[in-house]
């Protein structure tokens, strides 16, 4: 891997300002946490700017509280030629707790390419290949989940077309 930093976990304290109607932490702010946790993971990974493409599979478990610690982990688990597939799992608990207290709060797969500096092109990715069964399992789902992804996007285009199709007549 020569140095390349697979896995990165960041912490955020959740604060009142990070509520929702409800009293807990809405999920723009949690994609928020998410976005910068695979950037950070991606630039890492790549040594090179990358910007979000797609995110996947996207389940919210577990509410977070105000005042919650959360741990956001990214742990790459499949590249493509300018791509980088994390799988990010968001955990929280009472900073009072202990760490294995933590609880399952969101999980999903995060999707960035590579650029280059002066144009902004996709560039090339250090690959990276499962070493284990757990991570050959890891890189099919997030196969899985963006293949799921594309037949959404196939479905959605489909039905916009057929509006549009229908309006003309």
């Amino acid at each position: 891997m020569s140095g390349r930093q697979r896995q990165l976990s960041m912490g955020f304290l959740a604060e009142p300002s990070d509520v929702n109607f409800g009293g807990k932490v809405h999920g723009g702010q949690v994609m928020r946490w998410i976005d910068q946790a695979g950037y950070a993971a991606a630039v890492g990974w790549s040594g090179h700017y990358s910007v979000t493409v797609a995110v996947g599979g996207i389940r919210f478990v577990a509410p977070i509280r105000i005042g919650d610690l959360v741990a956001v982990q990214a742990t790459l688990i499949h590249t493509g030629t300018t791509s980088m597939h994390f799988a990010v799992d968001v955990r929280a608990r009472d900073p009072r707790a202990d760490e294995a207290d933590a609880r399952l709060c969101t999980h999903c797969v995060i999707v960035f390419v590579a650029l280059d500096a002066p144009e902004g092109a996709p560039v090339p990715v250090p690959p990276w290949q499962p070493r284990s069964e757990d991570d050959r399992k890891l890189a099919e789902y997030a196969q899985q989940v963006m293949a799921l992804g594309r037949d959404v996007e196939q479905a959605v285009a489909r039905y916009r077309q057929a509006a549009v199709d229908a309006r003309k007549q």
